[in-house]
């Protein structure tokens, strides 16, 4: 690959994270779960560094995720459940969850 070629496909992986980090940080907003979450603090739910820290070696991690996310959990993280959350769609469940796993 000729160096012009690298750089645009840097770009695009950076516009592309920016693009995600952007929709993601609006439906975290839209959907209250920075009601219940943070990044990097335990608030009711768990920190969403430690969700990223403990499926990031999944193969299936954005699909178990995404289902968490719509459907709620239970003694995973503790006795505090994650209700469903009921007015997420697939595809921004799917972008939570990509985003999710991004954070560090």
């Amino acid at each position: 690959m000729k160096p012009p070629v690298l750089f645009a496909a840097a770009a695009l992986a950076f516009s592309s994270g920016a693009a995600l980090a952007s929709d993601a940080e609006q439906l975290l907003k839209e959907k209250a779960c920075l009601a219940c979450h943070t990044l990097d603090k335990k608030l009711v739910g768990t920190p969403y560094k430690a969700v990223a820290a403990r499926y990031k070696s999944r193969k299936d991690a954005e699909a178990y995720l995404s289902k968490k996310i719509k459907e709620g959990s239970a003694g995973v993280w503790g006795a505090v459940p994650m209700p469903p959350t009921g007015t997420v769609a697939d595809d921004e469940a799917r972008t939570l969850a990509k985003y999710i796993l991004t954070v560090k």
